[in-house]
């Protein structure tokens, strides 16, 4: 994707956002509040929807309680917007060093990925719209412990996105997430209709795929009963649960925990050692019972804005 030719428009935009990325990451901070206040109080973005989703979740919180979550859910979309702009600028060896000094994503359990991927068994590892997940492009540079280093490579990593709508768009957001892996020999941004094909062929390979995985089915998804979810009957799509249970990979659920503002910290929670041995239903009820422990932690941190139960 790196050596793809781009529109005039994606130059002058990525000139942009590089000159903003420059900026310090407190900056950019201050820059998402004003975000989250235009989101929230002018344009009104998604607001019913939030508020439904919030209201159904969280049936015991009164209306008070449930727009104080809506405001903080806000905010955290705004650090979000304001992050990954930040993000955008850690180009290279100077940007992954730059990115890993500034702390803003720690793996807590480098030595559990360790012994999942030691296995000799690829990894599937199931992530969420929780933390800030424009951030995944920066893996490897967010376990900070020198004595559990990544026994993986960048080269090993499969991240699985949804295409964009608007090309340009696309490209912008894919430049701007995978621009901390130039130099690294990865070459594993795989569009999720690409994904089963990319994963036949490689199957004999020692992988790891990044699989968001919480969306409302779409129209081509395998879809799959996950029971009730945040208070409500969720179906839910199973994609890479499915994939990692036809060739026998361990099963992660990646867990993302918001320390303080522009910190976040990652755990690896096993779901499986071996796929094969399970169906998806059963990995993506384990799953669900996982995101629903973190989102009533924080539930603010998740993203509302989406028709999650339809």
């Amino acid at each position: 994707m790196q050596n793809e030719k781009r529109s005039v428009g994606v130059v002058i935009v990525e000139a942009i956002l590089g000159l903003l990325s420059r900026l310090p990451l407190r900056f950019h901070l201050r820059v998402g509040r004003f975000v989250s206040w235009f989101l929230r109080s002018v344009i009104h973005y998604r607001r019913d929807v939030v508020i439904t989703n919030l209201s159904r979740s969280f049936p015991e919180l009164k209306y008070k309680q449930i727009t104080a979550l809506a405001r903080q859910f806000y905010d955290h979309l705004g650090d979000i917007f304001a992050e990954a702009i930040w993000f955008g600028g850690c180009k290279g060896e100077k940007g992954r060093k730059r990115l890993k000094d500034s702390h803003l994503a720690d793996v807590t359990n480098p030595e559990t990925y360790n012994k999942l991927y030691d296995n000799g068994r690829s990894m599937m590892v199931l992530t969420s719209h929780a933390g800030n997940w424009e951030l995944l492009g920066g893996w490897f540079c967010y376990n900070h412990d020198d004595s559990h280093p990544f026994d993986s490579g960048y080269a090993s990593m499969r991240v699985v996105y949804r295409r964009l709508k608007s090309a340009a768009w696309d490209r912008v957001m894919a430049d701007n997430r995978c621009n901390c892996l130039q130099g690294t020999g990865f070459h594993g941004y795989l569009e999720a209709g690409e994904v089963l094909r990319s994963a036949l062929r490689d199957r004999n390979e020692h992988l790891v795929y990044v699989f968001p995985t919480d969306q409302y089915p779409y129209k081509i998804a395998s879809s799959h009963n996950v029971g009730r979810f945040m208070n409500q009957e969720t179906v839910a799509m199973g994609g890479g649960a499915a994939l990692a249970c036809k060739l026998g990979m361990s099963v992660s659920y990646l867990r993302w925990t918001v320390l303080e503002r522009g910190r976040y910290g990652l755990e690896f929670v096993p779901l499986c050692e071996d796929a094969s041995q399970s169906t998806p239903e059963q990995i993506m009820v384990k799953y669900y019972a996982e995101l629903e422990k973190d989102i009533r932690e924080q539930p603010w941190n998740y993203l509302w804005t989406h028709k999650r139960w339809k």
